[in-house]
């Protein structure tokens, strides 16, 4: 077995042996057996002499159970690194999915992941119980967001979940960034720390983000219920993208519009404004809900969906109708 390493304050080493056992689900003399047995793991020490362990650690440790679990010899497999064990799994799993996927009521949802806590969570025998409904394929895992903009695109994920600890304007540009380049049209994240109006201006681009902590039931539920919207993928030959676009036009310019006089006999301005007022204050209040009920979390997630969705085909209707009323949306009349 290699001698510990001793471990300087801002490594990323952080967890005791009981809590990888805890996270990952294999009892403790069994992680002891691999790492003195096959050097599965490098723990580092802490200036109190404390063996501490990785996220990384955590990672390999929940697929590692997962893979021995399904007959690999854990002497073959326990020093591969977290990529090469997260394909060996999902290499495993192929045609479980695929005899899953075979009902109507399981979708097998592809995803990558960014931040090596969460990757841990999501490969965990609990996540994938909670998770029973569909079946998770994580197509790549990154340490961080620069490993993830610096990775070769492979395939484009229907989710991109992400981890971060502080959420600011830096770290939403490089979001921003990785959704162009990999082109998932889902996308959660989950901060510990962050700035409320980057919080909002990511709402507003269609990301759904909460501050940990999140349950696995939580976490289960926002992937589901994401799953549940095909509105938004429905407005495609619309133009409108698969994530629900930000509202174009405030309360004033609605009220605006809803004021001005018209020779159309329907008084369709007035009518559409008062309409996309509505249903944002719906959206609004959907989204509020979701964000303080965990068991309703389904409905909700379809509610905020499927009411933005509709708040932004009336906005094209909007314009529509002013320009052939000949109203300018952009200045007061």
């Amino acid at each position: 077995m290699p001698s510990p390493k001793p471990i300087s304050a801002g490594a990323m080493a952080a967890h005791r042996i009981g809590a990888v056992s805890a996270l990952s689900g294999v009892p403790v003399p069994t992680l002891r057996v691999w790492e003195i047995r096959y050097a599965t793991f490098s723990p580092r020490l802490s200036a109190g002499g404390q063996r501490l362990y990785s996220d990384d650690d955590v990672l390999r440790a929940t697929m590692l159970k997962r893979l021995t679990e399904q007959g690999h010899a854990i002497s073959s497999i326990a020093n591969h690194d977290a990529t090469r064990l997260n394909t060996l799994l999902q290499q495993q799993n192929a045609s479980h999915r695929r005899e899953i996927a075979k009902s109507a009521e399981v979708q097998t949802v592809s995803a990558a992941i960014v931040g090596l806590a969460l990757a841990a969570r999501l490969a965990s025998e609990k996540f994938k119980k909670i998770f029973s409904d569909n079946v998770l394929h994580v197509t790549d895992i990154f340490s961080d967001l620069d490993a993830a903009l610096t990775a070769p695109q492979r395939v484009q994920p229907q989710f991109l979940l992400v981890r971060v600890n502080s959420l600011h304007a830096l770290v939403q540009v490089d979001l921003h960034r990785l959704i162009d380049q990999c082109g998932s049209p889902q996308v959660i994240v989950l901060y510990r720390f962050g700035q409320e109006h980057v919080v909002e201006s990511m709402k507003r681009a269609g990301m759904v983000v909460r501050r940990e902590p999140v349950s696995d039931y939580e976490l289960a539920d926002l992937i589901s219920s994401s799953l549940l919207v095909d509105a938004p993928r429905a407005m495609g030959q619309a133009g409108l993208g698969a994530t629900i676009p930000a509202r174009k036009y405030d309360d004033a310019t609605l009220a605006r519009m809803a004021a001005i006089s018209s020779n159309m006999l329907c008084e369709c301005p007035r009518h559409v404004a008062e309409i996309i007022a509505q249903l944002a204050s719906f959206e609004q209040y959907s989204q509020e809900c979701l964000n303080k009920s965990s068991e309703d979390a389904h409905l909700h997630a379809y509610l905020h969906a499927v009411s933005g969705s509709a708040r932004a085909l009336f906005e094209h209707a909007l314009e529509k109708v002013a320009q052939h009323e000949g109203l300018d949306l952009s200045r007061p009349e």
